[in-house]
């Protein structure tokens, strides 16, 4: 397994950056499904979190991070600095989940 330093911060405290390689993303589009907006429909109408969600978009998370972190693996970066995650939707019921940041050599 190979380590990276993956951080929100645009430091990795006690190390220098010695060159910065550039911006790495990773994205995923995740769409609804009826099974799912039936469900959500339903709790709304009583309230509460909506897990079927809530694990879909972990889910999206995870994987646009993971992807992000991959591409600065194949730039040899050893961390990603200043990471930040956004979200928009691509049509009617499909959002897209996207990881940036900024990939960077370290001492």
């Amino acid at each position: 397994m190979v380590d990276i330093i993956v951080t929100t911060g645009n430091v990795v405290p006690g190390k220098k950056i010695v060159k910065v390689l550039g911006v790495v993303k990773g994205s995923t589009v995740r769409a609804r499904n009826l099974g799912r907006d039936i469900g959500a429909a339903l709790k709304s109408m009583v309230g509460g979190e909506v897990k079927t969600y809530t694990a879909m978009t972990k889910h999206a998370r995870d994987e646009a991070f993971n992807r992000m972190v991959n591409e600065a693996l194949d730039m040899n970066a050893d961390a990603v600095i200043g990471v930040r995650f956004t979200t928009s939707m691509v049509m009617a019921g499909a959002s897209e989940m996207l990881a940036y940041g900024t990939a960077v050599k370290i001492k």
